[in-house]
């Protein structure tokens, strides 16, 4: 049987069209996935997220800790800063990307994908074992929303006395009250547009996510369903787990170096495998738009004049381009923007051509942080 977050009765209520996802019974869409992702990118929109993982690491040497798990550099994370980041096996392949949230040297809050929660704290308890510290899972305890869009500071503002400005890009603060609620808000957002997260518990979250709602009315805030949150953040081009990045696919090839600091001298889970393959990457993840009829879908190969480069991570018809476009993991020799490939739709080739993976920021969008 599927989990039910909190929300579920409010998905239902809200005529939600349920689906299950990693486990999860969550909303696909409301209104529709066009609608939705136009809601963001123009005014706000509001997700359940609390199927998302949370994991408290404390002890004398939190720091040391999460530095040894992380491929980012931890150690140059201030208080209250938010930080993205892989965990990686000695092989260099990825367990997961996550987000750590540093109260001090001595405490930190890292929330990990959901369907990787139990997977990632079995890694991070055994790993810890090393160490001076102590790791919680507390994911079945929390409750999370985003609320996303241009206009979503306008609408939490409305809920809270904290100044919400003071909360720049990648920090949080933490006893902010919210709708009533205590509750940690930070500043990341996985849609390429001006968000928050807002954690509390089970409880107070069906306040706060009522009162977004509410509170948004004035905006045209609509609740937003996991599809137009794949469609946003591959947009923005921000990568999903088990597709342009995983256990197969390291952060270097998925083209996400700057996450990876090779340049400290933290010794980190996986650091020998990715300095080796930095120098000599096999794979490569592009970017290409389709000129040809047909959506490309994940796990569609690529080809080049019949030999097999490659496959697509993920692929769209972009609601915000109006144009077919996607991802695709391709053997180095063949990158390079402008280049030809083609997708195989249904064993037919449709030609591509490799462009940014910036979509937006490539055609001169408005929509770019």
């Amino acid at each position: 049987m599927a989990k039910k977050t909190p929300l579920y009765d409010a998905h239902v209520r809200l005529g939600g069209h349920m689906t299950e996802y990693a486990g999860w019974d969550l909303p696909v869409e409301y209104s529709g996935l066009k609608e939705e992702h136009e809601a963001v990118r123009e005014r706000a929109g509001i997700f359940d997220v609390s199927h998302m993982g949370e994991i408290w690491v404390t002890g004398k040497e939190a720091e040391k800790f999460v530095s040894f798990m992380m491929t980012n550099d931890i150690i140059r994370q201030k208080d209250n800063q938010v930080q993205y980041t892989f965990m990686c096996e000695p092989n260099g392949f990825v367990v997961d990307d996550l987000l750590v949230y540093r109260y001090n040297n001595e405490k930190y809050y890292l929330v990990v994908n959901a369907a990787n929660s139990d997977k990632d704290f079995a890694w991070i308890l055994e790993e810890s074992k090393k160490f001076d510290v102590e790791v919680k899972n507390v994911s079945d305890e929390t409750g999370q929303v985003a609320v996303q869009g241009p206009k979503a500071e306008e609408v939490v503002q409305k809920l809270t006395d904290e100044d919400l400005s003071k909360i720049t890009f990648f920090t949080f603060k933490d006893g902010v009250e919210i709708a009533g609620k205590k509750c940690l808000i930070s500043r990341t957002g996985y849609t390429g547009e001006d968000g928050f997260e807002i954690y509390t518990d089970l409880e107070s979250i069906k306040t706060v996510f009522d009162a977004v709602l509410e509170a948004g009315k004035d905006v045209n805030l609509l609740p937003c369903g996991l599809g137009c949150r794949d469609t946003l953040r591959f947009e923005a081009s921000l990568p999903l787990y088990g597709q342009e990045i995983g256990p197969d696919i390291n952060p270097i090839e998925a083209g996400f170096k700057f996450f990876v600091d090779l340049k400290t001298d933290n010794d980190f889970n996986g650091r020998k495998a990715l300095e080796e393959y930095a120098a000599d990457p096999k794979r490569i993840l592009v970017g290409f738009e389709l000129e040809g009829r047909g959506i490309p879908r994940v796990g569609y190969k690529i080809e080049k004049d019949g030999k097999e480069i490659g496959h697509v991570t993920t692929g769209y018809l972009s609601p915000t381009l109006g144009t077919r476009i996607g991802n695709a993991l391709i053997d180095r020799e063949y990158k390079g923007i402008g280049n030809t490939f083609d997708v195989m739709i249904r064993n037919k080739p449709v030609p591509a051509k490799i462009i940014s993976k910036k979509f937006l920021e490539a055609r001169g969008n408005k929509h770019t942080k």
